[in-house]
C-alpha cells in the first residue's frame, strides 16, 4: 500500500459502531409490527442514509398503516442512545489517529450522516481534535454513492487524489470513493461483514490492521 498523505474516514461503522444500533432500532420496530427486516433489506441505507431506500415507507407498505414518525423516531433515537451509552471509538481507532497526526498525515471525515450526529459523537469521545474539518450530508452534499462528500474532503486536504485514502465499511461508500477516483480500504463493521465490499482497493479486518500496514509502509516510504 502506498503511504497516503491524507486519509478520509467514513464515520458510522468505521470510527464508532453506530450502524448496529441504528439498524436494530428499526428491527425492533418492525418486530413490534409483526414484520421482519433483514440486513440485506437494509443494506441500501448503509453509507447513504434513507435517500435510496426508506425503512419507514417500507414498513408502511408492509402493514398498510400510517405511523406518527415524529413519535416513532423519538422512540428509536432513545433506543439508539441506550444501545450506545457505553460506546467508544472503534478498537484501534485512537491509536491510528494519534499515529497519523504524529506522522503528518492529514485527516478528515466524510459522512452521509448529519453534522450534529458526527460532530456530537466526535466531541463526546474527545476525538474532534483529530479532524480540522468534517463533511456531512447536512452541509449540502449529495449522499454516497455520489462522490460529492469525498471530493469536498479531498479538496479540503489540498492533496491530489492519488495521495489520499478513503476508509469505508459500506458498498455505497466504496462506490463513492471509486467515483471520486480515490483509493479505498474496506474495514467491515458488524453489519457489513457479510455484504459485498468488493469495490475496495484493499481489504482489512480492523483499524489496528490498517495502522500496522501504514506503519510498515512508512519504514520504506516518506510523506512529502
Amino acid at each position: 500500500m502506498k503511504l497516503p498523505r491524507g486519509i478520509i474516514f467514513d464515520f458510522d461503522g468505521v470510527l464508532v459502531d453506530t450502524e448496529w444500533a441504528i439498524f436494530n432500532s428499526w428491527v425492533e420496530l418492525y418486530h413490534r409490527e409483526g414484520c421482519k427486516l433483514t440486513v440485506q433489506d437494509y443494506s441500501p441505507c448503509l453509507g447513504a442514509g434513507y435517500t435510496h431506500w426508506d425503512p419507514a415507507s417500507h414498513l408502511e407498505s408492509l402493514t398498510g398503516k400510517h405511523f406518527n414518525w415524529d413519535q416513532e423516531n423519538a422512540r428509536r433515537q432513545a433506543n439508539i442512545e441506550q444501545r450506545l451509552i457505553h460506546s467508544g471509538l472503534m478498537p484501534g481507532a485512537r491509536g491510528l489517529l494519534e499515529w497519523c497526526c504524529s506522522m503528518g498525515i492529514r485527516l478528515t471525515v466524510a459522512s452521509s450522516s448529519s453534522r450534529s450526529w458526527v460532530a456530537g459523537w466526535l466531541n463526546r469521545l474527545n476525538a474532534m481534535h483529530f479532524f480540522p474539518e468534517i463533511f456531512c450530508r447536512t452541509d449540502g452534499y449529495a449522499v454516497k454513492p455520489a462522490p460529492a462528500l469525498f471530493l469536498a474532503a479531498q479538496n479540503f486536504l489540498a492533496l491530489p487524489v492519488e495521495d489520499c485514502l478513503v476508509v469505508e465499511d459500506s458498498r455505497n461508500g466504496l462506490l463513492a470513493a471509486n467515483a471520486a477516483g480515490i483509493r479505498s480500504v474496506a474495514i467491515p463493521c458488524r453489519l457489513t461483514r457479510k455484504l459485498d465490499l468488493s469495490a475496495a482497493d484493499f481489504h482489512m479486518k480492523s483499524l489496528s490492521e490498517l495502522h500496522l500496514s501504514l506503519a510498515k509502509a512508512s519504514k520504506t516510504q516518506s510523506i512529502t
